[in-house]
């Protein structure tokens, strides 16, 4: 089974129906075929931080993406680490 994807519009209208119009959670989520559960999220979300809620097409929030790139960063450090390590351990033995 795949992810069914909605996009940032549908998100954002499928909420206006719960709030702007009073359509019950339950009634919305049956009608939109999504889980309540996840209409009830997207409602969060969307009153939490209506800017930036849903980014959606491979958009990260601003947070996540410096979590992201600090991640990398990481990881390329402690490889380049590994290798200088090596190469001292090398030359140490060369040496004797």
């Amino acid at each position: 089974m795949t992810r069914r994807k909605f996009s940032r519009e549908f998100k954002i209208e499928a909420v206006r129906l719960v709030t702007d119009r009073g359509v019950a959670v339950a009634q919305a989520a049956r009608d939109l075929d999504v889980a309540e559960s996840v209409l009830r999220r997207w409602m969060r979300e969307l009153t939490a931080t209506p800017a930036v809620a849903f980014p959606g097409n491979g958009q990260m929030r601003a947070d996540l993406a410096e979590i992201s790139a600090l991640k990398k960063e990481v990881a390329r450090l402690r490889a380049e680490r590994d290798i200088l390590r090596k190469a001292a351990a090398f030359f140490a033995r060369e040496a004797i």
